[in-house]
């Protein structure tokens, strides 16, 4: 996969395993707050003040984690105040790459970089670690501010209220101890635990991640059954944050990552939950599974050799769903 050291790329780095051959995700890097960002862990500087225009996001439609970034940032109509420029989903040795030629992507607009690592270069010429998206950059410094996907989202979501044009609020008063909860919860065993599936190098560490999976999506399946959202009867934070792995599993996860116990499909509520968050307004926009596809089955050597992108399953998210016969919804302004 690549990182850098010292400033300089190296693409025969891999990733990191633990002794029993169980996948291990690094810390991000880069950990600024905005100011007035609301998190238990947030400590603003006071050097990054939310202004409109002020900050980038440079994100992957393929990756779940900058997908969060995108998916807040659309919720609450933030699109004039925080610019955006994608990479290719195709990520060789040299790591993620601008490369227009493909639908969906574009140039670097801030600078003409070949590759985002290039960025981290500009904001740390002895950077190391791993070049990864979503990265939230301020054009004023010129430096990045944040990689974290889970920072970012809460910064858009709370420290650029007053930049939205949607009134919405996805760490609602009332509910942010729970919110947190269910973010932390769910990362273990859902989010980071298709990957720990996936990449696992050992029988052992397979079959563990994917009992956790499952045992997970179980307990998700039942609280759905009589509870709207994860966090209760409205929409936050933690729904987008399981969004991104659920919207990617029957087409990637369940075949590529083998967590092929049940497809999401199987699951009644969480499917439905699923494809009702696929049809708020704006979502639709953030949704590129042909980017999704082409990234995990063909950057993925070790994993899928061949390289080939399965057709299917192809599964329906804007089908009717039933979730309406629950208490509460979306934020009104989310209503066309």
């Amino acid at each position: 996969m690549g990182r850098m050291i010292d400033g300089e790329w190296h693409t025969d780095a891999d990733l990191q395993k633990s002794d029993a051959g169980e996948f291990e995700r690094e810390d991000t890097a880069f950990r600024d707050w905005l100011s007035g960002s609301r998190h238990p862990d947030a400590e603003p500087s006071g050097r990054f003040d939310p202004e409109p225009g002020r900050y980038h996001l440079y994100v992957s439609y393929a990756c779940p984690w900058a997908h969060r970034t995108l998916l807040v940032r659309a919720l609450k109509g933030l699109e004039d105040a925080v610019s955006v420029d994608v990479v290719s989903p195709i990520r060789e040795d040299q790591g993620w790459q601008f490369d227009p030629e493909w639908d969906g992507a574009t140039p670097d607009s801030q600078y003409g970089a070949d590759y985002l690592r290039e960025l981290y270069a500009k904001a740390d010429p002895e950077f190391n670690g791993r070049v990864t998206v979503p990265v939230l950059w301020d054009t004023q410094e010129e430096t990045i501010v944040n990689n974290e996907s889970e920072e970012i989202m809460r910064m858009l979501d709370t420290a650029m209220d007053d930049l939205a044009e949607r009134d919405v609020d996805l760490y609602p008063a009332g509910y942010e101890d729970e919110v947190d909860r269910v973010i932390q919860e769910i990362y273990p065993s859902i989010n980071n635990g298709v990957y720990k599936a996936g990449f696992a190098d050992t029988q052992d560490a397979y079959d563990e991640a994917v009992d956790d999976l499952f045992d997970a999506l179980d307990h998700w399946n039942d609280v759905l059954a009589d509870q709207r959202y994860l966090a209760g009867d409205v929409l936050t934070e933690a729904d987008v944050a399981m969004f991104t792995t659920l919207y990617r599993f029957d087409e990637v996860y369940h075949t590529h990552f083998k967590c092929n116990r049940r497809q999401l499909t199987d699951y009644h509520h969480l499917w439905n939950y699923l494809k009702e968050l696929c049809q708020l307004p704006g979502v639709a926009d953030t949704l590129h599974m042909d980017h999704v596809k082409h990234h995990y089955y063909r950057t993925h050597p070790d994993v899928n050799p061949k390289r080939i992108v399965p057709v299917g399953p192809d599964p329906d998210f804007f089908a009717p769903h039933d979730r309406d016969e629950l208490p509460g919804g979306p934020p009104e302004p989310l209503a066309d």
